[in-house]
C-alpha cells in the first residue's frame, strides 16, 4: 500500500507519495505551510480519477480536467504531471524511460492514492 509523506524543505513543505515499495510515484510542488500541503495530498485524492491525455502522439485528443497529462521531457523521458479541476498542476512524476512506465506510475497513483495513509518525514 502506498503512502504520502510530508516533509519539510529549505523553502517549505511537499509530498511524495510512495508505492508500496517505497518508490515515488509522484511529488508536489513545494508550499508555504503544511496545512497548504495537506489540502494539496485531499487534491491528489479527489482528482486522481481523471483521464489521460497523452500528449506523446500526434494530433492527441484534449481531455478535460481532471487529468493526468503525460509528455516527453527536454530528455526525452516520458512523464506525467496530475491536474486539478481548476487546471493547476498538483503533482508531477519523475522521468521514465519507456511509455509503458509512465502508464505504469499514473495506474500507481489512481490505485495508491485514495487511501494512502499520511505520513511525517524524519
Amino acid at each position: 500500500m502506498g503512502k504520502f509523506v510530508v516533509k519539510e524543505t529549505n523553502t517549505g513543505v511537499k509530498f511524495d507519495l510512495k508505492a508500496g515499495n517505497g518508490e515515488v510515484i509522484a511529488t508536489s510542488e513545494v508550499y508555504t505551510t503544511e496545512a497548504a500541503c495537506l489540502k494539496g495530498i485531499e487534491s491528489v485524492r479527489n482528482n486522481c480519477v481523471g483521464e489521460i491525455e497523452d500528449q506523446t502522439v500526434e494530433g492527441f485528443e484534449t481531455v478535460k480536467h481532471p487529468k493526468f497529462e503525460m509528455y516527453l521531457d527536454n530528455a526525452g523521458e516520458y512523464r506525467f504531471r496530475l491536474k486539478a479541476r481548476n487546471g493547476e498542476i498538483i503533482a508531477t512524476s519523475e522521468g521514465y524511460k519507456a511509455k509503458a512506465g509512465c502508464l505504469n506510475g499514473i495506474d500507481s497513483v489512481k490505485r495508491n492514492a485514495p487511501e494512502a495513509p499520511v505520513e511525517k518525514a524524519e
